[in-house]
């Protein structure tokens, strides 16, 4: 494994061999960043720093997202699209356009990346901003390097209006540049450095976890959430609702959550006729504290209460008789909203301790199996419905969970034989098709890796001619397909 420390490092070890994987913190769900031969090129030594203009930062590949919230919120700003993840590295989520948890309002890293240094495999580094160099009509590209012209069209091919997509190459009218590289994968260039935008002053966070009786009313009110939401973003409302994101487990997770203990460990309550949880992370105005918290939840009913974000919420949810059952944690209490956070992160870990055990005790081949796909919210009880549908339909278990906000989420295989790992990557090549006719991405947030499955995906939703057009592209940049071989596509 080659650790370089400068980008004058990175370019000598391109054009010195012959197949390159860059990785990140290897925290890819994909394969993406597993080893297969070759020179592994790791940027963690790239650590470097600085502010380089108001609200800019350009970041060095292997410095953790962690480390940049904690340098900014010394100067009291931050980064919103800060990946779940708290290892992650600044290249990492820029090759996957990772996606955090407040995706909703935020958006994903692509909309904060304003730009990078990318080495290419014949060594020229390419220092790109944001709009200085954006396609044509023609849709192409035009790059001067020591070996000769570049030039480069971006795919015709037509990408999910969705708020994820994380499906090979992106592809857009009149974009820039900057954009090809962010989810690529690290298939096109090593990015050594980024240059984030950031925000003033971060906000009051309170987080409320909130039981729901049924699918149907969990959908309904997140739907409400949503709305008022973007209504108060629309209108700079100081007094309006301001939903960050809303997580969700489902009932196969609260079972597995207590079989496990986790409620108890956490002292989350969960009522026994619980559908499912909601995880919401609401924005409040800077200074609130637990005091005015629970001040406001006291008189959130009554008619003279003050007209706050707060009341707002807390009467939503009494609307959709959310209220009674719901538990809060208010900004600064920090034991609380780790408790609230570890309850939503246990079901997926409790998932896949049960798929290990499965492996382990069952058939080596057994594997996680989990579909990652977004559809526009409009659809998403529909698709919901399609998921139970078809692994029930199959005799499967399974458990979902994700960011419900979004209408992103992560129905897993809880496997009992490998037919069943099987009878699952044929449900999940289904429901990519149906996320495609709803409008969705069957590839919202972790990539396409090496998956198999993932790789079918993508040819499922552009076809053949889509992925040659990505090929092309490869080509042009990378024309011995060195770099990331056999991530996303193969190169036939």
């Amino acid at each position: 494994m080659a650790k370089p420390r400068s980008e004058q490092d990175v370019a000598r070890l391109l054009t010195a061999s012959t197949r390159v994987l860059p990785i990140g913190a290897q925290s890819s769900l994909t394969g993406g960043a597993t080893p297969d031969g070759g020179l592994v090129l790791s940027t963690v030594r790239l650590t470097d720093i600085q502010e380089v203009g108001q609200r800019l930062f350009r970041t060095e590949a292997g410095a953790e997202i962690e480390t940049l919230q904690n340098l900014l919120h010394r100067a009291d700003q931050w980064y919103a699209p800060s990946p779940t993840y708290t290892g992650a590295l600044a290249g990492g989520v820029v090759a996957t356009n990772a996606a955090g948890a407040s995706t909703f309002k935020y958006g994903t890293t692509r909309r904060w990346t304003e730009g990078l240094t990318v080495v290419l495999t014949c060594g020229h580094v390419l220092d790109l901003m944001r709009g200085n160099c954006v396609a044509g009509d023609d849709r192409t590209f035009t790059i001067e390097c020591p070996c000769g012209r570049r030039t480069l069209r971006h795919g015709s091919y037509r990408m999910p209006d969705v708020p994820k997509v994380s499906a090979g190459y992106f592809a857009a009218p009149g974009m820039d540049l900057v954009d090809l590289f962010i989810g690529a994968e690290g298939t096109l260039g090593v990015i050594t450095a980024v240059t984030f935008r950031v925000l003033p002053e971060p906000p009051a966070v309170a987080w409320a976890m909130v039981p729901v009786r049924s699918e149907s009313a969990a959908v309904s009110l997140v739907d409400a959430l949503r709305r008022a939401s973007q209504d108060s973003w629309r209108h700079s409302d100081p007094h309006g609702i301001d939903v960050a994101a809303i997580e969700h487990v489902d009932r196969r997770c609260l079972e597995i959550l207590r079989e496990d203990g986790i409620d108890t460990k956490h002292d989350i309550t969960v009522p026994l006729d619980a559908e499912l949880m909601l995880l919401i992370q609401l924005e409040l105005p800077g200074g609130t504290t637990p005091a005015d918290g629970y001040a406001q939840v006291a008189i959130a009913l009554d008619s003279d209460a003050p007209d706050t974000p707060l009341v707002r919420f807390l009467r939503l949810l009494n609307v959709h008789q959310a209220l009674d059952d719901a538990q809060m944690a208010w900004p600064g209490e920090r034991r609380r909203i780790e408790q609230f956070l570890a309850f939503r992160e246990s079901a997926p870990a409790g998932v896949n301790r049960r798929v290990g055990n499965a492996k382990r005790d069952i058939n080596d081949r057994i594997e996680k199996t989990a579909a990652d796909m977004i559809v526009p919210f409009e659809h998403f009880g529909e698709m919901l419905a399609i998921y139970r549908e078809g692994y029930s339909r199959r005799g499967l278990d399974f458990a979902i969970w994700g960011h419900i906000s979004d209408g992103n989420v992560h129905p897993n295989v809880i496997p009992t034989s490998y037919a069943d790992i099987v009878s699952g990557r044929e449900a999940i090549l289904e429901f990519g098709r149906e996320v495609a006719r709803l409008g969705g991405c069957p590839l919202a947030e972790h990539g396409v890796g090496r998956s198999s499955v993932k790789q079918a995906l993508l040819r499922q939703l552009y076809g053949d001619a889509g992925l040659d057009e990505m090929r092309a592209i490869k080509s042009a940049l990378d024309p011995d397909w060195k770099l990331a071989p056999g991530v996303i596509f193969s190169r036939t």
